[in-house]
């Protein structure tokens, strides 16, 4: 995707750490990104800008952040994230009730947030896979997994963001379905350092997200004193 196709964001955050950790995140994603650090000069930037969503902190240093919510939230043209350390649940409610498509609260994982940005360009249509890594999906047993965004679709419909781990995880089963796969061999996955044990966390995990019985698994089995093995067909896309 050449640059100037890229969705553009901007990040309204007054934390120079913060602002560093997103700016990784989202420029490794390929997305095209403006910093502001208060709400006057996002405002001017707004006037004539026109970016595919706004990350808003609510904590800022000129003015609240909800203020500035409220304003964003009557363009139609832009998505609107909430990032903010404020984690009660009354000021999740006034921040999505005045116009925020999603609200994440610091600390953050950074893959989540990029999942989460993607999430919102998508339903408003606009460019979610702003990746310039290649969006490949997983349909196994009536579920689906965007492996870029580690969003795992139900049956049902209903979207989970899974952890990096429980990601690379569930993407090692399904590379290699109805094969029996030793904890060393998940472990194998690229990005995955994690110890050993910590492998069975996840499955236990996957498991409660995946199994209508995660204690009689039917999906990903345990092959006692060997590994795990993932059952069923597996799509590509």
């Amino acid at each position: 995707m050449h640059e100037t196709d890229a969705p553009q964001v901007v990040l309204v955050e007054d934390d120079p750490e913060v602002v560093r950790v997103v700016l990784l995140a989202l420029e490794g994603f390929g997305f095209r990104t403006e910093v502001f650090h208060d709400g006057a000069s996002a405002q001017r930037y707004l006037r004539t800008g026109r970016p595919a969503l706004c990350i808003v902190d609510l904590g800022l240093p000129d003015m609240d952040g909800l203020d500035l919510v409220h304003q964003i939230a009557r363009r139609p043209d832009c998505g609107l994230l909430i990032l903010t350390g404020r984690g009660h649940t009354a000021d999740r409610v006034m921040g999505l009730e005045g116009g925020g498509d999603d609200y994440v609260v610091k600390p953050f994982e950074p893959r989540e947030l990029v999942a989460r940005v993607r999430s919102i360009l998508r339903r408003r249509g606009g460019a979610a896979g702003a990746a310039q890594e290649p969006r490949r999906q997983a349909r196994f047993a009536g579920w689906s997994l965007d492996c870029a965004a580690g969003v795992l679709r139900g049956p049902d419909g209903r979207e989970q963001l899974l952890g990096t781990a429980e990601n690379l995880v569930l993407q090692a089963l399904l590379r290699q379905p109805n094969q029996i796969l030793g904890r060393e061999q998940i472990l194998g996955t690229p990005e995955l350092d994690l110890p050993e044990r910590s492998i069975d966390v996840r499955i236990a995990k996957l498991r409660r997200r995946l199994e209508v019985d995660p204690q009689r698994p039917r999906i990903i089995k345990t092959v006692h004193g060997v590994g795990y093995m993932l059952l069923g067909a597996v799509e590509w896309c």
